[in-house]
């Protein structure tokens, strides 16, 4: 059984003021098309959740190879994403990872490190950990949750899935699994300490 990538892209940026956090430029391209092409690369089959009202997303993503997933109601929330990703999933796969695309620094060998994790405890939730131990981003779904992440609805996400479930942390380098980037001057002080532009 392999492994998808759902990458929930049907946010509305509110936080950003007018901007989209998802199409800020980190190393010459949008950052939804960076993450999706480091998702691509582990050989996963990758899954972006999008919404109609902002088709520059979608044109983001032209030749990724990733599949896009319409969400009919994107203002519900988080939920809409993982119940639409679940639904869209192919036969064959085993555990689906749900990859935030506004953590820029998550990068392919941190995936494959969740990816390797998952094989040595297949029944178990995986939770990406900053080096402090903080949870944080990606945490991957075993199948045999997949009927409860369908009746998730409105925007808390897997959280009290999570909490009732426990999950095994996955350390990766530095405050990478943490990094979230959500208003404008989140992206400012990032890009003032980081080598990206």
């Amino acid at each position: 059984m392999s492994v998808a990538i759902l990458l929930p892209a049907a946010g509305a940026s509110a936080r950003m003021r007018g901007r989209d956090k998802l199409l800020e430029k980190v190393e010459g391209q949008p950052l939804l098309r960076r993450q999706a092409l480091r998702a691509r690369a582990t050989g996963a089959h990758v899954l972006v959740t999008t919404r109609r009202d902002r088709p520059a997303r979608a044109e983001a993503l032209a030749g990724t190879g990733v599949r896009l997933v319409p969400v009919a109601d994107p203002s519900e929330g988080i939920a809409a994403s993982l119940r639409a990703g679940l639904a869209a999933l192919p036969d064959g796969i085993g555990a689906l990872m749900v990859l935030l695309p506004d953590l820029p620094e998550i990068d392919t060998p941190d995936l494959g490190a969740v990816i390797e994790a998952h094989r040595k405890a297949p029944a178990r939730i995986l939770r990406a950990c900053a080096e402090d131990g903080t949870p944080g981003h990606p945490t991957l779904f075993p199948a045999r949750l997949w009927p409860r992440l369908a009746e998730l609805t409105g925007d808390a996400g897997a959280a009290a899935l999570i909490r009732a479930e426990g999950f095994d942390p996955v350390p990766l380098p530095g405050a990478r699994a943490i990094t979230d980037l959500d208003t404008p001057e989140a992206w400012a002080e990032w890009r003032a300490r980081s080598s990206a532009d």
